[in-house]
């Protein structure tokens, strides 16, 4: 029984994915992605909060189940008066990281994601997570993190479906695990937004439906 609702969830995503992007697009294998991210550490963080940015790229092969993604990120926190953090002194300490993740398997699920606010209904969407291939602190293996790298890199990507005018793939988040997770906080959930989102209306991934 699960294998079969498996089977019928991964058939309607492989559907809602062509009529995102075209029958054309999965003709070659590759739906693509792309966004960004704007959020900040907690400052329970070493040097927190920290104020993050960047780009991200995803290559969803829905066929094979596969995904690459890569996003390259600045980070930055802020100085201090009289020894206490002050937000009106953001800009400190700047850095990049670059992080790339290859062929993670695909799921067809948002299980574990975490939550968005609503209206976002975090039912619709996938997910996939697996050891970063590349982490960089300014062009070099990371120091929390030296090649090859150890950390998990978790990524969800989910919208609202059934309503009209909704946005299937609008939102994602990002969390790196150990030893990562040092420098940008244990169960620190990174937002960012889809900005080549597809509005599909009635559409659902659930494959109980």
């Amino acid at each position: 029984m699960m294998k079969r609702n498996f089977s019928s969830l991964a058939i309607r995503v492989v559907s809602v994915l062509v009529l995102a992007f075209g029958a054309g697009s999965l003709a070659q294998g590759q739906v693509h992605f792309n966004g960004s991210i704007h959020d900040y550490t907690s400052s329970s963080v070493s040097g927190g909060p920290w104020e993050l940015h960047g780009a991200w790229i995803l290559d969803a092969r829905p066929a094979s189940g596969k995904a690459d993604f890569s996003i390259d990120m600045t980070m930055s926190n802020y100085g201090t008066t009289n020894g206490a953090i002050d937000l009106t002194k953001p800009g400190n300490t700047p850095h990049v990281h670059h992080i790339v993740l290859k062929n993670a398997t695909i799921q067809w699920n948002m299980d574990g994601c975490p939550s968005f606010p609503s209206p976002t209904n975090n039912t619709s969407g996938f997910q996939f997570t697996g050891p970063v291939n590349l982490l960089t602190g300014n062009g070099q293996p990371a120091p929390f993190d030296p090649a090859p790298p150890q950390s998990q890199l978790t990524v969800c990507v989910t919208g609202v479906t059934g309503e009209a005018g909704s946005v299937t793939f609008s939102n994602i988040t990002l969390e790196l695990g150990a030893p990562a997770s040092k420098h940008f906080g244990v169960g620190t959930v990174i937002h960012g937004v889809v900005t080549n989102p597809q509005p599909l209306v009635g559409e659902n991934w659930r494959g109980d439906h």
